[in-house]
């Protein structure tokens, strides 16, 4: 199983980015994708999660209206589309799933933003 997020990077505030995963090793389209962050000192949080089909999304409140969660199975690769970007924003961000209530993760790739 292999989970590869890239796209990071540093962002003025109000930009944007673009983060993605890359899976394998695994049946992707079976599975719920999970986007996490975790800024300096702050517990690991749950941004956004997409259903293994992509019809169901679900958000943190303190991104609701400007992070958008997207997969396409045919390419096994979920994504987060991060509009309007804060400070507060600032975090490394890790790809997830879980199997058998084991929960793989990403390397992450860090986002900043910063004017």
């Amino acid at each position: 199983v292999q989970l590869v997020e890239s796209g990071g990077g540093l962002v003025q505030p109000g930009g944007s980015l673009r983060l993605s995963c890359a899976a394998s090793g695994f049946t992707f389209s079976s599975y719920t994708m999970r986007w996490y962050r975790q800024a300096p000192g702050k517990e690991r949080e749950l941004v956004a999660a997409i259903n293994s089909a992509g019809g169901s999304t679900n958000y943190a409140d303190s991104v609701k209206g400007r992070f958008t969660i997207s997969r396409d199975n045919a390419k096994n690769t979920v994504y987060l589309q991060m509009n309007n970007l804060k400070a507060e924003d600032t975090a490394v961000y890790y790809c997830n799933f879980k199997r058998y209530s084991y929960d793989y993760w990403g390397q992450g790739t860090q986002v900043t933003v910063s004017s």
